[in-house]
């Protein structure tokens, strides 16, 4: 039987492939484009909007990008057999939903109309299945929260560090993949979306300072109030919802993931390697 992997390119199938690799099951990626592979595993081009190639006696399916595309590919595949599905969703389907801004409204939407989707894909396949829903995501360098700050502060040498008492709890991209590799061995897990956050909460200025104190280049700190940045809000564009959610919690209650999957994931303690993109699929340290 084969293990499929959709958004496998990405920095969860960059810890996730290695592990899944290394058992007995032979893997399947699914990829714009093929890239190097590991042993026993095998990329195939092709895209859920197309055409996925044909790929028989699948017994797991990965989906660790766009949620709803993979529901709808998969309410129509062709599945000879029941595979069990884990799909990456995201914990902005809870703390988006009541944003100031429409676009951020209509994310929300999607996420939970994807995760509707899929559980009625499945039931269509009869097949198991388990939603995590991450909070932030670090560690790989292909992240669009973290890591463009990081970056920007590298070539200016300047790192704002914005006012906020909202909680954060990042949770870097290997936990995540070998929880999502732990539900595959867990029937407990199945029928469940799983909340996973890092193993730490903190303040929205310490983590932004966590981030300036992992660089590789020494950058000026530069404190923006909080009454700038509510001014700021009133004409910011994209980063309108970011900044009204400074004083908000985004965190996971990781009580159920941990008891079922046995995962704890790391506090956040980023490196100068946590912003670095990594494209090699060689077996990351563990």
């Amino acid at each position: 039987m084969t293990v499929l992997v959709f958004g496998g390119s990405g920095q969860i199938g960059h810890y996730l492939l290695p592990l899944l690799a290394a058992r007995d099951e032979p893997v399947v990626a699914v990829s714009r484009e093929p890239r190097a592979a590991l042993p026993g595993m095998t990329w195939l081009a092709g895209r859920l909007v197309d055409q996925v190639p044909f790929v028989d006696g699948v017994s797991a399916i990965f989906s660790l990008g766009p949620l709803y595309p993979f529901a709808d590919w998969l309410g129509h595949a062709p599945l000879h057999h029941a595979p069990r599905v884990v799909a990456l969703s995201s914990m902005s389907a809870e703390t988006k939903s009541g944003s100031e801004v429409p676009a951020e409204r209509e994310i929300s939407h999607t996420l939970l109309r994807g995760e509707s989707a899929l559980m009625a894909a499945c039931m269509r396949h009869g097949s198991d299945w388990t939603v995590l829903r991450p909070t932030l995501i670090y560690g790989a360098g292909m992240d669009q929260s973290l890591t463009p700050i990081a970056r920007r502060a590298m070539r200016t040498r300047v790192f704002p560090l914005p006012a906020g008492c909202g909680l954060r709890q990042p949770v870097h991209a290997q936990d995540l993949a070998r929880a999502a590799l732990a539900v595959l061995d867990t029937s407990a897990s199945a029928m469940k979306i799983l909340s996973i956050g890092g193993g730490e909460r903190l303040c929205v200025r310490e983590m932004f300072a966590r981030v300036r104190h992992s660089l590789s280049v020494d950058t000026l700190p530069v404190p923006i109030p909080a009454w700038l940045l509510h001014l700021a809000r009133r004409g910011a564009g994209r980063l309108r919802g970011p900044l009204s959610r400074l004083d908000a919690d985004l965190i996971a209650d990781n009580t159920e993931m941990t008891r079922l999957l046995g995962i704890h994931p790391r506090p956040f303690r980023p490196d100068a390697e946590s912003w670095l993109q990594h494209r090699s699929l060689s077996p990351p340290s563990l």
